[in-house]
């Protein structure tokens, strides 16, 4: 599951971040993934954004989104700091796993949207590192090879070939 938080209703770069991850959302689904943002916007004003967002961009968001008004939700999951008086200076997106552990977050601030694109790649990355105990370099994107995690044990670095082959050895993607 994705769960992000935006700073408010009816701004510019939320808007587009939700137009954009909404003509996504079957990207997300073909990774088996959830989506659900969060907001301190009441559910009214939620209601009369996604119908402009609609009308406006043809696009409909399908996946929750839940009002938090009282910044309760956005606090106890550290979105915001514990003295903010409103949520518009941060976009938090956490990646959390099926068994509900917090794997990777994110953090842009309200000037910035996020990259749907980065979003996939990373949510594909941690699939990977799971379904075939491996390590994901940088700038991997589905199909590139990835790395073998490294032997801890002192014979595997003298039996190597080369110097560098037992902590970097490229594998193949089997995804």
């Amino acid at each position: 599951m994705i769960l992000f938080s935006h700073p408010a209703d009816f701004t510019p770069v939320c808007t587009s971040e939700f137009v954009a991850i909404a003509r996504a959302a079957d990207r997300f689904a073909a990774l088996d993934c959830n989506l659900m943002a969060l907001s301190v916007d009441s559910l009214f004003s939620h209601f009369a954004w996604l119908r402009a967002i609609h009308e406006k961009f043809g696009v409909k968001v399908e996946f929750p989104l839940i009002e938090d008004p009282t910044l309760e939700i956005a606090r106890a999951y550290g979105m915001i700091a514990p003295d903010a008086l409103d949520a518009a200076s941060v976009r938090a997106t956490y990646f959390v796993d099926p068994e509900g552990r917090l794997r990777a977050s994110t953090c842009y601030p309200a000037t910035v949207g996020r990259s749907v694109d980065e979003m996939l790649r990373l949510l594909a990355a941690l699939q990977r590192t799971d379904a075939q105990h491996a390590l994901v370099p940088a700038d991997w994107t589905p199909g590139n090879d990835l790395l073998t995690v490294p032997s801890q044990l002192l014979p595997d670095v003298f039996a190597a070939n080369d110097p560098t082959e037992w902590f970097y050895t490229p594998m193949k993607d089997a995804g």
